[in-house]
C-alpha cells in the first residue's frame, strides 16, 4: 500500500460523501500502512472526523500534526507502535484501542492516561483505575521534585548563573528523583522531566516579575527564586491505591538472628528486614476467602542495566502468574490460564529487532505446571506469545541457562529433563521453539541448577532419588543422555537414593543442597567433588559444612541463594512460617475472615541480587514481601 489518496478516503469513509470534510468515520484497517503513508496535509482535511480505525497495519509512530481535533474514537490495534506521546494531539479522545502493539508497555498506558484526560475506555476497559494510579504517582512525584528544587536552589551561590543552574536542576532531578517500581521508571522519569521544566519555567516568570520596576525584589532573594507547582500533597499516612486483593499486616522490623554481628573484628552488621506487603493475589475468582491456593515458585526479573538490581518479582500458584513490584506492593500484571496449576516460573531477557531494524529489549517470563505446557509471556505488553507442548506429564520446574538466554531447561514428572531453544520471536511476535537435548532420570526431577563455573557444560538436578549431573554440551553427538554422575552426601551405600528437594550454587564452587529427611542443609565443594570423581558414576560430595535446619519429614520446601551475597545462602523455607527463618520474628500474624491464619507453610523464599527485597510464598495463598533496612 502506498500513500493515501482522497479517493480512497471517500471510498472507506462514512457517511458516503464526495467531500472529505463531511466524513465522520473512516476505516483504514488492514491496508499494510506504514507511518510515512499517513499524509497530514490530506488527513487534516477530515475536519469532522470522529472515529478512525488504523488497526492491523505496520505503523511504528503517528505523525504529530494530523489535525484531527474532533477525533473521539481511535483504533490502532495490531501495529508496531513504540511511543504514545503523539496522541496528545487528540484532546477530545474518549476511546482508544492499542492491543497487539508488543513494544508498548505499562509505562505507555500511564502516559496515555496522563495525556488524554477525557479518555473513558482503553482497550475496551474502563480507564478510571489507571487514572487513579497516575494521579497518585503524579502527586508524589510533584512533591519530590518540588522538595528537590528547594534543596537544589538553596545550595546556589549569588555568583552562579541562573540559566545554567536551572538547566543543571532538570538533569539532577531526572537523575536523582525516584519513586515507584522499576518497571514504571520510564513513565516516572518522563514526568519528573516535565515537572522540573515546569518549575524552571515558573521560576523564570517569577524572576521577571520580581525584576520589574513596579515590584522590586526583596533584598537577598533574587538569586534564590522559589516556585511550587499547584498540587495537593498526599499525606504521609495515606498509601497509594493498591490492588483490591492486597492485605497488609504491620509488624515491627526484625533483625536476623544467627547472622554476622558487627564487632571489633570488623565483621558485617546483622541483616535487618521489615515486613512490607502481604498479598492475596492468586485467589480463585478473586475471592478474599481463598486461603487454600498453594503458591509454589517466584523469581526476580533480570535487571535492565548491568550492576543494577530488580524489585519486580513473578509469583505462581493455582491458575495464575502475578508480577509484583516489591516496593509498592502493586500487582503490575496478572496472567490466568483456566484449568492450569502453575508450579514454576523463570525469566530471560532477549534483544528483538523490529521490522524497521530497531532493537528492543524484552523481558520474557516462562511459566509451567500441571498440564506440561510452557507459556512464554511478554510481561510488559501483557500477553502470551508462545506455548511449548513440552511434556505429557506435569512440569515440576524450569530454568533458563545463564550461558544462553534462549536455552530453557524443563523438568517433568515423566522423568525427563529437556533442553529447548525458544529462539527469538518472529515478525508476528511468535516463538518457534526447538528441542536440543533429552536427559533421562531414574526418578522425578525436582530442582534444576546449571553448574555455576560451566553452565553450558554441566547441569545438576535434585531428584526424588538423589542428586545427579548431566553433560549438556551441545557439541556432543548424543541428543538423548543418561545421568553422568550421582552424588551422595555421606559414605556408605545407605546414603544413596535420598530425596534432594533443595539445590543452589552459593558461588562458583559452593553448592547448597537439602533433603527432607536429613534435617540439615549441606554445603559442599563442586570443584573438589568433581575433581576427585575419577571414572566413578557414584561420588560422595566433599562436605564443607552442615547447617542445622529442621528435622521435618515434609518435602518440597525450596532453597535459593542470593547472587549478590556470595558468602551466604538464603535460608530454606520451613514447614511452618517460623521455620523459614528461625527465631526471626519477621512473620506478623495474618488475619483473614476475622480469624488468625495458622499453620502456614512457606514453600519457597527468594531474594533479589542485592538482598534489598525478600519474597516468600505459602500454601495458604499469601505472598509475603520484606524489605532490607
Amino acid at each position: 500500500m502506498g500513500r493515501l489518496s482522497a479517493r480512497l478516503l471517500m471510498q472507506r469513509g462514512r457517511p458516503k460523501s464526495d467531500r472529505l470534510g463531511k466524513i465522520r468515520s473512516l476505516d483504514l484497517s488492514g491496508l499494510e500502512l506504514l507511518s510515512e503513508h499517513l499524509d497530514p496535509k490530506l488527513l487534516c482535511r477530515l475536519t469532522q472526523l470522529q472515529e478512525l480505525d488504523l488497526s492491523n497495519n505496520q505503523l511504528e509512530t503517528l505523525p504529530d500534526n494530523l489535525g484531527l481535533s474532533h477525533l473521539r474514537v481511535l483504533r490502532c490495534a495490531n501495529n508496531q507502535l513504540g511511543d504514545v506521546t503523539a496522541l496528545c494531539q487528540f484532546p477530545k479522545l474518549e476511546e482508544l484501542s492499542l492491543e497487539g502493539n508488543p513494544f508498548l508497555t505499562v509505562n505507555d498506558n500511564l502516559k496515555v492516561s496522563f495525556l488524554l484526560p477525557t479518555l473513558r475506555k482503553v482497550n475496551g476497559k474502563d480507564a478510571s483505575s489507571t487514572y487513579s494510579q497516575v494521579e497518585n504517582l503524579n502527586r508524589e512525584l510533584t512533591s519530590r521534585v518540588t522538595a528537590h528544587w528547594e534543596k537544589f536552589m538553596a545550595t546556589l551561590g549569588p555568583e552562579e548563573e541562573a540559566e545554567k543552574a536551572q538547566a543543571d536542576f532538570v538533569k539532577s532531578a531526572v537523575r536523582d528523583v525516584r519513586y515507584g517500581p522499576e518497571s514504571l521508571s520510564e513513565f516516572t522519569q518522563w514526568r519528573v522531566r516535565m515537572i522540573s521544566e515546569e518549575l524552571v519555567a515558573s521560576s523564570r516568570t517569577q524572576v521577571h516579575k520580581d525584576d520589574s520596576p513596579e515590584k522590586p525584589p526583596e533584598a537577598g532573594a533574587a538569586h534564590k527564586p522559589r516556585a511550587r507547582l499547584a498540587t495537593l500533597k498526599r499525606p504521609d499516612d495515606v498509601p497509594l491505591n493498591l490492588s483490591p486483593s492486597k492485605r497488609a499486616c504491620a509488624s515491627p522490623s526484625a533483625q536476623v538472628e544467627g547472622g554476622p554481628v558487627a564487632g571489633s573484628d570488623g565483621s558485617q552488621p546483622a541483616l535487618k528486614l521489615e515486613p512490607l506487603h502481604f498479598l492475596q493475589c492468586h485467589s480463585k475468582n478473586n475471592s478474599p476467602q481463598d486461603l487454600e491456593t498453594q503458591l509454589w515458585a517466584c523469581a526476580f526479573e533480570p535487571a535492565w542495566e548491568e550492576g543494577a538490581t530488580s524489585q519486580t518479582v513473578a509469583t505462581c500458584g493455582g491458575e495464575a502468574v502475578c508480577v509484583i513490584d516489591c516496593q509498592t506492593g502493586i500487582v503490575l500484571h496478572k496472567y490466568k490460564a483456566p484449568g492450569e496449576e502453575f508450579f514454576s516460573v523463570a525469566w530471560t531477557a532477549l534483544m528483538v529487532v523490529t521490522q524497521a531494524g530497531h532493537k528492543k529489549r524484552w523481558s520474557v517470563l516462562a511459566a509451567a505446571g500441571l498440564r506440561g505446557l510452557v507459556r512464554l509471556l511478554h510481561v510488559r505488553a501483557g500477553f502470551c506469545c508462545g506455548v511449548i507442548r513440552a511434556h505429557k506429564k506435569a512440569i515440576a520446574t524450569l530454568c533458563f541457562s545463564p550461558a544462553h538466554e534462549t536455552h530453557l531447561f524443563t523438568a517433568s514428572y515423566d522423568k525427563r529433563i529437556i533442553l529447548w531453544d525458544i529462539g527469538v520471536p518472529n515478525q508476528d511476535y511468535e516463538f518457534q521453539a526447538s528441542q536440543l537435548l533429552t536427559l533421562d532420570t531414574t526418578s522425578i526431577p525436582l530442582r534444576l541448577c546449571p553448574v555455576a563455573s560451566c553452565p553450558d557444560a554441566r547441569l545438576l538436578a535434585g531428584c526424588e532419588g538423589g542428586c545427579c549431573c548431566w553433560d549438556v554440551r551441545l557439541d556432543q553427538p548424543q541428543k538423548r543422555r543418561v545421568c553422568e554422575v550421582e552424588f551422595v552426601f555421606s559414605e556408605g551405600s545407605e546414603a544413596s537414593g535420598r530425596r534432594v528437594d533443595g539445590l543452589a550454587f552459593v558461588n562458583e564452587d559452593v553448592v547448597a543442597s537439602k533433603g527432607s529427611g536429613l534435617g540439615t542443609i549441606c554445603l559442599w565443594s563442586w570443584r573438589q567433588t568433581w575433581g576427585g570423581r575419577g571414572s566413578q558414576s557414584t561420588v560422595a560430595v566433599v562436605v564443607l559444612a552442615r547447617l542445622q535446619w529442621s528435622p521435618t519429614e515434609l518435602a518440597y520446601f525450596s532453597l535459593s541463594a542470593c547472587p549478590g551475597e556470595p558468602a551466604s545462602a538464603t535460608p530454606a523455607a520451613g514447614s511452618t512460617a517460623r521455620l523459614i527463618l528461625p527465631r526471626l520474628g519477621l512473620w506478623p500474624q495474618p488475619w483473614a475472615l476475622g480469624q488468625a491464619v495458622t499453620k502456614t507453610m512457606v514453600n519457597t523464599v527468594v531474594a533479589n541480587a542485592s538482598f534489598t527485597y525478600l519474597t516468600a510464598l505459602t500454601d495458604s495463598n499469601i505472598v509475603a514481601i520484606w524489605g532490607r533496612l
